[in-house]
C-alpha cells in the first residue's frame, strides 16, 4: 500500500478506501485522498514550536544531544547557522556544521527558529 494513505491521524497501514473517502478501522479517522495530498506538501520541516525552516535558516538546539559514535555533546542553546533540509529516512531532515564539532545531521524536533 502507498504509504501517503496510512492514517494521518494515528499513522496506521491498515486504512481501507470506501467510495471517496478513506477509513482507518484502528481510530475511525475519515479523509479524502486530496485533502492528504495537500497537507503533505503544506507540511514541509518544522521545527519543535511548529514554525517552518528553510534552507538558509539558523536554528538553536532546545536540549543537550549526544553526538553519535563520539564522546561529544551538542549542549541546548548552541546556535546553528545556514541550514541545509534533505530528506532523511531517520528522521534527520536537518544538515549542517556546528562550530567545534563539524558537520552533522539535526533532527527538526530539537530546533527552533533563530
Amino acid at each position: 500500500m502507498d504509504a501517503a494513505m496510512n492514517c494521518p491521524k494515528c499513522n496506521s497501514e491498515h486504512a481501507y478506501q470506501d467510495a471517496a473517502l478513506w477509513v482507518c478501522p484502528e481510530c475511525a479517522h475519515e479523509w479524502s485522498a486530496e485533502a492528504a495530498a495537500v497537507a503533505s506538501q503544506e507540511a514541509g520541516v518544522r521545527d519543535a514550536h511548529g514554525n517552518p525552516l528553510a534552507d538558509g535558516d539558523s536554528v538553536i538546539v532546545i536540549k543537550d544531544l549526544k553526538v553519535k559514535g563520539s564522546s561529544s555533546v551538542v549542549k541546548g542553546g548552541t546556535k546553528v547557522r545556514n541550514i541545509r533540509l534533505t530528506e532523511g529516512s531517520d528522521g534527520h531532515n536537518i544538515a549542517c556544521k556546528i562550530d567545534g564539532i563539524g558537520a552533522m545531521n539535526l533532527k527538526s524536533e530539537f530546533v527552533k527558529k533563530a
